[in-house]
């Protein structure tokens, strides 16, 4: 017996591996990137590196997270705050339909269907928008219907006056009864996200025709706002909507009459102005030159609520006895219609809270101010009046036409600075504040291929320089993270002020995806940063999108976004509760809430990583492989697919078999390729923490998994490593 064991071969020692994905860090504090690679060589791209992604993003804490939703946005309730209960019933009479209104006699409660159960011994429903308390025992009904009362169905006398008329009513879809239902982690996740479906249907979109041109979100009087700029139906002018609990709230745009010779006293907002029979109200003074204490101010008056006839050419008195001299009878504000989106930035020139406003401008209009209420044209010294770009600086308006920069007066955005128009050489893309000294200032003037810089406080000592010829930014990709980023024709750049002020250090972030910067780069619609995340995110008008993660100024690592409703205009603020929120327009016509829910507004999330083929550490070493356990973090159901592919894809090593997968991942070649192998699915539960092991066949010097998930239901998850489990076997014969 004894000599028999010892003829027993020995058993084949499993060894494991583990991969930390995404951005890693050694002991000296150098962070080695993450992310999307897509040019370095196979052997030398570090593993838990991606080769291909979509809706993936590089978290700040290592690994890679599938991004958040976004969903439709009109001021209403949001999609994603929608809740439901459970209204069990014995048997159902009828079987409702998702979206009808039921109410229950006796409590009064009333809700909306969301979703429907109708198997043996589990009839329920999931009902959002509820009112009140579902009891255990009324019956509950649908009240949806009505019923046409005429002539031929009516038992009693209907006469032309009262014929024909409608009678609600209800019809019983059965009693309630004691809730026994017990849903599973998936069930929850499904069944919220069906209530979030019917609060989606209350949102519209923003009036009007084509695509969102503008959107911008800002505090007022402590109350949050989102303005949508777009086109009337008709398109001829630009309308401005405001958000409100009842949905999109146009904004009225007022009169504009031209004065001159106003003296005496700065009139306030809200004055009566006066001439003869006609009253109006004063909503702006705009002054432009002069001043009111020695009666020379000139400029507008924003007015409404004109009442006996029109205020035209000639004297006029403001409340308080403030005279001027009217020169043009009053004109109704119009925007007109155009192709470009706006740019806005906010500013204070007057120091108080009430006083901090929007600035923006389309390249066909007037630049405008507006504070929610009053929208205001602002005439500058530019000889075409029809600013691209606009930026408040050191307390300065800064607007840009082509090759023309030019400064309003220190203070007064109305007011514009005679001869300090600044020809740039080139047309500028765009502008943006640098950090300075106290006692200086700096504004980076971007043009698409060159950077420059305008030092200085006052006309007395503003000095444009070019500051890095051949270099510079696609516009409508300027901005300040803790550093100023750029998106030129050759990747992501990061502009560093140096520790001697006035000099500055640039350095390009992802020439590791220059196949998609160069694929991309002529399509940027727009971009913006996320503080809380620490990442700078351009837009492209195709639905993609590249989001890049940069921590303590180290590049954690870039990866690649796909929306379905493509970000052309997009905004991010702080509201009243200091909670960062973005929105952006789509070409439908819909504002969009940016990291919300758990769709891209009611559409699955088709999200996957592949990682870096992994040899392990050994190269030329044979392995059979065992099996992969994945550490997924999140706190709500997930459910995964992993495949993966051996040996750089080698049929003749054996693959695993190719199966369909039931989601459409919107052309992805990885989906289709020989090697992927979908029966290798699993499904990771939020409330374990135990990582999830998941099987793995064949032999070869190495391997490469993609991890996917496509739903409509599933939140946000992070992928944080991988732990391979293989039999060393032998070296590879050459």
């Amino acid at each position: 017996m004894s000599s028999l064991r010892s003829r027993r071969a020995a058993m084949p020692t499993v060894e494991t591996s583990i991969t930390m994905l995404g951005a890693t860090q050694d002991r000296s504090g150098a962070v080695s990137p993450g992310g999307l690679d897509l040019v370095t060589p196979s052997l030398a791209m570090r593993p838990g590196t991606l080769t291909d992604c979509q809706n993936f993003e590089c978290s700040i804490s290592g690994g890679y997270s599938r991004i958040k939703g976004y969903e439709r946005f009109d001021g209403r309730p949001a999609p994603s705050a929608a809740v439901f209960v459970i209204v069990q019933v014995s048997s159902f009479s009828v079987v409702p339909s998702v979206g009808d209104a039921i109410s229950q006699a006796g409590s009064g409660a009333t809700g909306t269907v969301a979703a429907v159960s109708n198997v043996a011994d589990a009839y329920y429903m999931a009902v959002t928008k509820v009112s009140g308390t579902f009891n255990e025992t009324g019956v509950v009904s649908q009240v949806t219907s009505t019923f046409t009362v005429t002539a031929a169905n009516s038992p009693f006398t209907v006469t032309a006056s009262n014929s024909p008329f409608t009678v609600p009513y209800s019809t019983v879809i059965g009693t309630a009864t004691t809730t026994t239902v017990g849903l599973t982690s998936q069930e929850q996740a499904q069944y919220t996200n069906a209530a979030a479906d019917i609060y989606r249907a209350d949102i519209t979109k923003v009036p009007g025709s084509g695509a969102v041109r503008g959107v911008v979100a800002m505090t007022f009087s402590g109350v949050d706002y989102v303005y949508a700029f777009r086109d009337n139906e008709a398109g001829t002018q630009t309308d401005i909507y405001r958000s409100s609990a009842s949905g999109w709230t146009q904004v009225a745009l007022f009169k504009s009459v031209a004065f001159t010779t106003g003296g005496t006293a700065t009139p306030s907002d809200g004055a009566t102005v006066t001439q003869g029979a006609v009253t109006a109200t004063l909503k702006r003074a705009v002054t432009r030159t002069g001043a009111w204490s020695s009666g020379t101010a000139a400029g507008e008056l924003i007015v409404d609520g004109m009442t006996g006839g029109k205020l035209l050419p000639g004297a006029a008195t403001i409340s308080g006895g403030i005279a001027v001299t009217l020169t043009a009878e009053a004109q109704q504000i119009v925007i007109t219609a155009g192709e470009r989106v706006y740019e806005f930035d906010k500013g204070n020139f007057s120091g108080q809270s009430r006083t901090r406003r929007i600035y923006g401008c389309d390249g066909v209009n007037k630049a405008f101010e507006f504070d929610g209420t009053v929208y205001v044209p602002i005439t500058t010294g530019l000889a075409t009046d029809a600013p691209s770009h606009i930026y408040c600086h050191k307390n300065y308006l800064v607007v840009a036409y082509e090759g023309s920069l030019l400064l309003s007066d220190v203070g007064f955005p109305y007011r514009w600075i005679t001869g300090t128009e600044i020809a740039t050489g080139d047309a500028v893309t765009g502008m943006v504040s640098a950090p300075g000294a106290p006692t200086t200032a700096t504004l980076l003037v971007y043009q698409h291929t060159n950077t420059c810089v305008l030092y200085g406080l006052t006309t007395a000592d503003f000095n444009f320089t070019v500051f890095n010829a051949g270099t510079g930014a696609i516009a409508g990709s300027i901005q300040n993270l803790f550093d100023t980023f750029v998106f030129d024709d050759f990747g992501v750049i990061t502009l560093q002020a140096s520790l001697q002020f006035g000099n500055f250090s640039a350095s390009t972030l992802t020439k590791n995806i220059l196949p998609l910067i160069q694929r991309e780069r002529g399509s940027l619609s727009t971009s913006t940063i996320s503080r809380g995340k620490s990442q700078y995110r351009v837009f492209f008008s195709d639905g993609y999108g590249i989001w890049l993660t940069v921590v303590n100024q180290a590049y954690v690592g870039a990866a690649l976004v796909y929306f379905p409703n493509p970000v052309i205009c997009c905004d991010t603020q702080h509201t009243s509760d200091n909670e960062e929120v973005s929105y952006f327009g789509s070409t439908d016509g819909y504002v969009y809430q940016m990291e919300k829910g758990t769709s891209f507004d009611g559409a699955d999330i088709d999200a996957w990583v592949t990682l870096a083929w992994d040899p392990l550490r050994s190269p030329r070493l044979i392995k059979q492989w065992r099996g992969a356990s994945i550490e997924i973090s999140s706190n709500t159901y997930a459910a995964v697919s992993l495949s993966y592919s051996l040996g750089y894809g080698d049929t003749s090593i054996g693959q695993p078999t190719p199966t369909s997968y039931s989601s459409s991942f919107g052309g992805a070649p990885l989906w289709d390729a020989a090697g992927v192998n979908w029966d290798a699915s699993f499904v990771w539960d939020g409330q374990t923490l135990t990582p999830t092991e998941a099987p793995m066949v064949g032999s070869a010097v190495n391997v490469q998994v993609t991890i996917a998930a496509g739903t409509d239901y599933i939140d946000a998850f992070q992928l944080n490593s991988i732990v391979y489990h293989a039999t060393p076997r032998r070296q590879v014969r050459v």
